[in-house]
This record gives C-alpha cells, sequence and structure tokens, in this order.
C-alpha cells in the first residue's frame, strides 16, 4: 500500500510536471517565433506591397513547420489576417486579443482560436517611425501541449507497476518467512503469548532453567534463581560458572533425561526433572525444573496417613451396604475397617433391628451380635448372634443414650466396661485388646445399634481425631443398615401379603395330578400367581398369570385378579371370554387408580398397572380335550408319554389390560399319562439368558419320560433357576387322567315327555350297576325335573349324561341358551317348585353354555 500510494503520487507530480514544462516551453516557443517574425527583415515592405499575402503566407508556413507551432498568422493594424495555416481563413478577422500588441505590447494568452484553445503569443511589427502597422499571431493548441505530457505517461505508469509488483513480491517472500517463523502468530497475538509467557515463566512455584546445547544459560526464571541462588544476569554463561555445587551442576549439564531426582542444594532438598528440547524439532538443548521438596518431606507422614483414611472411606462407601440385607450390611461393615482402623470390630444390632422394625427404647434394649470380624479367625468376644443387653456404666451405653462416640484408650482401667461382664472382658484383657471406639448407628433419627472397634496392644490405641473417622464410617453404614431394616419390614410384608394370596393346598379332583413350585425373586415381590380351579363335569381349569412390577401393588394386584378369575370361573365361561373380562378388569383398575383418578382429578394412587398376562386351560378328563388360551402369556408345553415335548401354538393375544382386541382360543387332545407345564417367564428368562435359549433349556429339561409331575417340578427348577433370581418363578405340571367309558354313560331323549320313564329307567340300571342305590332316588328325582324342562322349554336334540366320579353328576344338555332360574312359586301356581327341589337335593348345580346350546348340572353326593 505504501508503494502503491507513492507511485501514484509521484506519477501525478510526473504528469503535472511535464505538463507544466510543456506549457512554459510553448509560451516561450510562441513568444519567440512571434517577436522574430515581426522584427524579420522585409515584413514591413511586405504589408506594403500589392498583395502582401502572397509574400507573407509561404514565410509564415516555413516557420511555423520549422518552430513546431500550429499557427504564424500575420493580421493588419486592422486586424485582418493576412497568413494563416487554412487559406479561407485568410481574409478575415483574426480571432484573439490584438489590442494590446497594437498598442506596442507583446502579449500572451490562453483563448479559443480557429484551430481551438490554443496558447497565442502576439506580436507588433513596428515601420521605421516605431510606429506600429500590423501584428504577428504565433501559438500552439492544448491538446497538443497535453499530448506531449500523455505521450510520457506510460513510461511513468509502467515504472510505478513494475515498483508495485516488485514491492509485493518482496513484502510476499518476508511475510511468508517471518509467519514461517513465527508459526503463523500475527504481532498482536506474538506479543500477547509473549506476556502470557513471561508472568507464568517468573511466577509459578517450579523453577525453570533453559540450557543450549553449548552448555550456556539462555533462561532462568525467578523461583529458579532463588532455589539455586544464581548470581545477577546469569543468561549467557555456562553452568559451571554460576557457582552450582558439583552433584547439581552435573545434572543439568549432562544432557539426559532426569526424573525427580533429589538433591541437596544448600539447606534445601530439590526435585530435578530434566528433558531434552530437541526430539520433536526443536532447538537443541534441554529444560530442568526444579521443586522445594523441604516441606513435603515433613508432611508426607501426615499426607500419608490422610490419603489412607481417604482410602478407606472410599472404601467404604463401595463395600458397605452392596446387599439389602441386615447382617450382611453389619458384616461389611465390620470387614472394611479391620486391619486398617482396627483390628477387631463388632456390630451389636438393636434385636428388633434385624426383623424390619424399630427399637422401641434406646435404654435396656436387648442387643444381638450381628457381626464379628478381626485379623484373628478365634475371638475373645461375644459369638454372632448372642443376645444381651448394655450395663448402664459401659461406653455403650454412654453412647447410645447421649448419641455420641466413646474412646477408652486403656481397658483395663476402664471399670465401666469390665462391668458389662468380668469373666468375658477379663478374657478380652488378656487376649491383648488394649483400646475401643465405641460410635452409635444412628440413621433418620433411629438408634440401630453400635459399631465397636478394637485395637490390640501391638498398635497404638486410639486418639481423639480418629473419632471422626469412625464416625464417617459408622454414620454411611447406619444409613445402609436402615435402608437395609426399611427393605426388610416391607419385603416382609409383601410376601406375608403375597403367600396370603397365594393357594395354599391344591383343590381336590379327578381329572390331573398336579404339583407346583412358587420361588419369589431375591429382591422385591412380584406379582405371578398360579391356580388349579375345579369346574363342573369333572373338569379343572389350570391358571398361570403374571402381574407387570414388583412391591406390594403388585402383589395386591395379583390378589384381585386371583379372586376375579375364581368369580369367573364359577360363571363356567370358556377361556376367551375369561381373559376378556380381566381384560376388561385391568383397564378399570387402570382408570381408577392412575394418576388422574376415576375421574381425571387427580385422586388416583398413582401407581399405575401397566398390564399382566395370564394362560386360562380348561381340561376335560371324558374328551380328553384341553381348551385354552393366553394373553401375551409364554405358551404352555406338552410333554407326551414317550417324554417328546411341544410348546403348543397358541394365539398369543395381547397383554391383559390393554384392550382393544379379542383372545382366540384352541383346542389340544391330550394322550392319558400327557403332562401338562405351565410357566411364568422368570422360568425361563433372565438378565444373561435370552428367551429363546431359556425355552430350548425348558424343553431338555423336560423330555425325559416317566416322571411324576413333583419329580418334572424339581428337575426343571434345578436346570433353569438363575443364580440370582430377578423375579418371581410360578410353575405348574399336570399329569393327565381319564374317566373310563365304564364310569360315564349318555342317553339321546326324543323331545316327547313319554320318553322321560324310560329314560329315568336307564339311569337307574346304571346306578345299580354302579352300586350306587342309595342315591338312586335322588338322581330319579333331579333328572326327571331336569329332562322335563328341557323337553318343555327347549328345542333340538336332548341328551342325558351321567358321570360317576367323586360324585354323581348329571348333566343334561340341549340347543337353547335360555337358561332356567330359580324362584319361588305361588301357591296356586302350577309350576317353577321343579329347580327348587334340584337346589335342595344336589350339592351344587348351574348351567354352563356350549357352542350347541347349554348344559344344566347338577352334583349329587355319593355314599
Amino acid at each position: 500500500m505504501i508503494v502503491l500510494l507513492l507511485g501514484a503520487a509521484a506519477t501525478v507530480a510526473l504528469v503535472l510536471q511535464v505538463r507544466h514544462d510543456a506549457t512554459d516551453e510553448a509560451r516561450g516557443r510562441s513568444v519567440a517565433v512571434a517577436e522574430s517574425f515581426a522584427n524579420s527583415p522585409g515584413i514591413v515592405q511586405a504589408l506594403h506591397s500589392p498583395n502582401p499575402t502572397k509574400v507573407l503566407q509561404p514565410k509564415a508556413e516555413a516557420v511555423r513547420k520549422k518552430s513546431g507551432l500550429d499557427f504564424v498568422v500575420v493580421t493588419t493594424d486592422k486586424g485582418i489576417r493576412l497568413t494563416h495555416p487554412k487559406l479561407n481563413r485568410i481574409g478575415k478577422h483574426y480571432v484573439g486579443n490584438i489590442e494590446p500588441a497594437l498598442r506596442g505590447h507583446t502579449t500572451v494568452d490562453t483563448g479559443p482560436g480557429t484551430l481551438g484553445e490554443a496558447m497565442d503569443a502576439v506580436a507588433p511589427i513596428f515601420d521605421s517611425n516605431h510606429k506600429v502597422v500590423g501584428a504577428v499571431g504565433a501559438g500552439i493548441t492544448i491538446k497538443k501541449v497535453s499530448g506531449l505530457a500523455n505521450r510520457q505517461l506510460p513510461l511513468l505508469v509502467g515504472a510505478v507497476s513494475a515498483s508495485l509488483v516488485l514491492a509485493t513480491g518482496g513484502t510476499a517472500l518476508v511475510s511468508r518467512r517471518l509467519r514461517r517463523q513465527t508459526r503463523g502468530l500475527d504481532p498482536i497475538e506474538m506479543t500477547r503469548m509473549y506476556e502470557h509467557h513471561d508472568a507464568v515463566l517468573h511466577s509459578v512455584r517450579e523453577g525453570v532453567l533453559i540450557l543450549g546445547d553449548d552448555g550456556r544459560l539462555v533462561l532462568a526464571n525467578d523461583e529458579a534463581s532463588r532455589l539455586l541462588d544464581l548470581p545477577p544476569r546469569p543468561e549467557g554463561r555456562l553452568v559451571d560458572d554460576l557457582g552450582l555445587e558439583p552433584h547439581v551442576a552435573d545434572v543439568l549439564a549432562s544432557g539426559r533425561d532426569v526424573t525427580d531426582e533429589v538433591l541437596v542444594a544448600g539447606d534445601r532438598l530439590l526435585a530435578i526433572n530434566n528433558r531434552l528440547t530437541d526430539r520433536a524439532g526443536g532447538p537443541p538443548g534441554s529444560v530442568a525444573t526444579l521443586r522445594d521438596s523441604t516441606e513435603l518431606r515433613a508432611l508426607s507422614g501426615r499426607a500419608e496417613v490422610a490419603q489412607k483414611r481417604l482410602k478407606l472411606l472410599y472404601d467404604a462407601s463401595v463395600e458397605i451396604g452392596t446387599t439389602l440385607d441386615v447382617s450382611r450390611t453389619a458384616e461389611e461393615l465390620a470387614q472394611v475397617a479391620v486391619d486398617r482402623f482396627a483390628d477387631f470390630v463388632t456390630v451389636d444390632l438393636a434385636e428388633p433391628v434385624a426383623r424390619g422394625d424399630e427399637p422401641l427404647a434406646v435404654g435396656g434394649v436387648e442387643m444381638c451380635r450381628s457381626a464379628v470380624h478381626g485379623i484373628r479367625p478365634n475371638h475373645p468376644f461375644y459369638p454372632v448372634g448372642r443376645v444381651f443387653a448394655f450395663v448402664p456404666s459401659s461406653p455403650q451405653a454412654f453412647g447410645l443414650s447421649g448419641g455420641e462416640p466413646v474412646v477408652e484408650a486403656d481397658l483395663s482401667e476402664a471399670t465401666g466396661w469390665q462391668a458389662q461382664d468380668p469373666e468375658q472382658t477379663a478374657k478380652v484383657i488378656e487376649y491383648g485388646v488394649r483400646s475401643l471406639v465405641t460410635v452409635p448407628l444412628r440413621a433418620r433419627g433411629v438408634l440401630l445399634g453400635v459399631v465397636n472397634f478394637w485395637r490390640m496392644k501391638h498398635r497404638e490405641p486410639f486418639e481423639q481425631e480418629e473419632v471422626s473417622l469412625a464416625e464417617e464410617l459408622a454414620s454411611h453404614a447406619a444409613v445402609c443398615i436402615d435402608n437395609a431394616r426399611r427393605y426388610t419390614r416391607e419385603h416382609t410384608m409383601a410376601v406375608t401379603l403375597q403367600h396370603s394370596l397365594l393357594p395354599r393346598a391344591l383343590p381336590t379332583q379327578s381329572a390331573l395330578d398336579v404339583a407346583f413350585r412358587y420361588l419369589p425373586a431375591e429382591s422385591g415381590v412380584g406379582g405371578d400367581w398360579f391356580d388349579v380351579i375345579p369346574l363342573p363335569g369333572a373338569r379343572v381349569a389350570l391358571v398361570v398369570g403374571d402381574v407387570v412390577g414388583h412391591g406390594l401393588h403388585a402383589a395386591a394386584t395379583m390378589g384381585r385378579l386371583r379372586t376375579a378369575v375364581h368369580n369367573f370361573s364359577t360363571l363356567d365361561l370358556p377361556p376367551d371370554e375369561i381373559l376378556s373380562h380381566l381384560d376388561d378388569l385391568i383397564a378399570r383398575i387402570d382408570q381408577d387408580e392412575g394418576p388422574g383418578g376415576p375421574n381425571g382429578d387427580g385422586g388416583g394412587g398413582g401407581e399405575g398397572i401397566t398390564g399382566a398376562t395370564c394362560l386360562y386351560a380348561i381340561y376335560d378328563p371324558v374328551t380328553r380335550r384341553c381348551t385354552m388360551a393366553r394373553a401375551g402369556h409364554p405358551p404352555p408345553a406338552l410333554v407326551r408319554p414317550d417324554g417328546s415335548v411341544e410348546f403348543l401354538d397358541l394365539p398369543a393375544g395381547p397383554p391383559l389390560g390393554l384392550g382393544g382386541l379379542p383372545f382366540e382360543t384352541a383346542e389340544a387332545e391330550l394322550a392319558q399319562g400327557s403332562h401338562l407345564v405351565l410357566y411364568t417367564d422368570g422360568l425361563i428368562e433372565d438378565r444373561r439368558r435370552e428367551i429363546d435359549t431359556g425355552l430350548e433349556m425348558l424343553r431338555r429339561a423336560l423330555s425325559h419320560p416317566g416322571r411324576t409331575p413333583d419329580q418334572i417340578c424339581t428337575e426343571v427348577l434345578d436346570a433353569l433357576l438363575p443364580s440370582n433370581p430377578s423375579d418371581d418363578i410360578a410353575l405348574i405340571a399336570a399329569r393327565t387322567r381319564v374317566v373310563g367309558a365304564d364310569r360315564v354313560a349318555a342317553w339321546e331323549v326324543p323331545s316327547d315327555p313319554a320318553a322321560v320313564s324310560g329314560v329315568r329307567a336307564e339311569v337307574m340300571r346304571k346306578l345299580a350297576e354302579w352300586g350306587l342305590d342309595e342315591a338312586a332316588f335322588t338322581a330319579e328325582l333331579v333328572l326327571s325335573e331336569l329332562i322335563t324342562n328341557a323337553i318343555r322349554h327347549a328345542t333340538g336334540p336332548i341328551r342325558v349324561q351321567v358321570l360317576r366320579d367323586r360324585a354323581l353328576i348329571c348333566e343334561v344338555s340341549d340347543t337353547s341358551s335360555t337358561s332356567p332360574h330359580l324362584r319361588y312359586a305361588a301357591t296356586m301356581d302350577e309350576g317353577g317348585r321343579g329347580l327348587f327341589l334340584v337346589a335342595q337335593f344336589a350339592e351344587r348345580w348351574g348351567t354352563r353354555y356350549t357352542a350347541d346350546g347349554k348344559v344344566i348340572w347338577a352334583e349329587l353326593a355319593t355314599p
């Protein structure tokens, strides 16, 4: 930019100077030519000649051409041109001011002319009497003067451009070299970097020395000068000339890497580090750093102790409270403190704490020894499980009553502690135990117990400053123990509720041999349940379900669903309809107990039910058919008598609570002696095992013929039970039985009241054959009423079936979907008393609907 500005200024100055010089030259030349021509010999005679133009025109043109002017014009004293470069201008008045010339003065002026704007010099012509007889005008046009300057302008511009190119190239080369040397930093950044480096270098609490490859000191900061007592302005001097101690100078000038080498320099202890600077292409030399470690040596002992205590507290935060078991947490507290803080640790908890309860009182409460751990396996302390109470004079009693830790530096002189159990404390002292720190375990305002830290004679006794560490350990452990206590209480409540809601014994029935297993999760109570429900007609329903979630809410919801299944089963509905009713029930529970409450007013419990899965199966021992439906539950496994295993392909259906989709049933015919295995997902699925892997493992565990249901349950759990079950497991194994043809009799009945007597007679003969003569009268009465009602009120074929099981089951089926209802008949009514008699004589009676109609059944007691 500077060169550009200078070039432009020089060009303008040169152009102006050239124009000025050209103008002066044109003026001087015009005046000289005009005066010379006006004073030339013969010009006066030519003016007085008869034809002045003929004489003067050739001479004027010759002068003009030789002088380089644009015009030389001779005029009369009247201003009439006698000569002109353009002949048509001769004889006309002179354009310009010639008045001064006619008065005898030579003038130079610039103005318009016949040839354009011109510089005009006019000189007078004198005769011999010095009288003006005419004038000579000579001049040059302005454009010709400018042309003289313009012809030199390209040369000037070219020179300036060449200078600019050279300056730009030179600037680029210099800038490139400077940026390479300064690593791309501009001057402001370099200044800031230098200021920062200089400020850091001289303010750090660490000495810095930079040495060149020739062993001379390049730089030393203030801290290095102070630590080594360097002379003023030591830069540029050899290391050996700085007055350093020989071993320090040898390390600095050695040119080798040194890491934290401690050297004595005067009364200081210096830690020296030395590194070479030419490893990554840097300049040759080395950099040494110095630290004064004199004070660190004195503080290292205390720092090591503090570090060990911090490490102990960190380990305690990680190792204490890994489980929600009160006893295990107490053991972890004892283990983490032994050897690093104490030689022996004993933990005594209030006896109710182990059950999950809070101690009722602090003083006099019975304590239970929950943990003992030490550097030796044998110890002189109370064993784990011992129940005792602290005497008022013991330090533990003082700590519990005051809520503060107590230190006993010498147990041999602690009479209050010895009064606890003189015989036992004597053994402790004889064993070599020297001192004690007892700290109460307090969490959330509740005193849970006390932890005792013991040291042997070979170690220093506990000091008061160590009490804070003991308190930190006890405080963290107390919170963990209280968490475990609360969990134990809630878990016990949940397990108690869950066990009260599950079946305690299987009902008596003849269709299946059933065995079951129920295993709760190690942490938390789930909502798994199972049931075996006898149904009319010797049929049995098997139910397995799983409520999503854990805890009291899941267990309570499981109880509600189990009760609902029992209620729906009494209606003798098919499996798909029962699942539909359960789905509606869970939807209502969601609505009533969700965050918005039943009316969206926020009155709900806020727990929310995300759903449940269920499998419902009905087995009929007469037809050997099993009707099943499932709602998001794993499929059942069928183990045939030969040991082959098949997971029945049932329509999955959505989990309960989603709603919107129907459920489907599937039927399977089961051979006698087959095993139907129902289970929950906790058996086959785990955090470390995919469900497909679990199903394959279950298949292998079931593929062994000739086992009882109880053996199947045991071996399946042995093969598939996870080491730490995270979910409940419910398992049912049911072996099928078949009601033989010798225990079932059936007859088709025409729709004619006269046919009732014949059927009644056939039934009586069959009962006599079965040896049930005592039940014949009741059966005759019940069947007569049921058959008569079917003939009178139903349509289509009527079928009668009598089944001998644990009770005598009488069934009458027809194609009508209308169910009879029990009522009281009025005094004058002719009918309405039949079902009343049936209800009085039968143990149970009812109606179930089939795909073709309905079945009215009644169970009669047999001797």
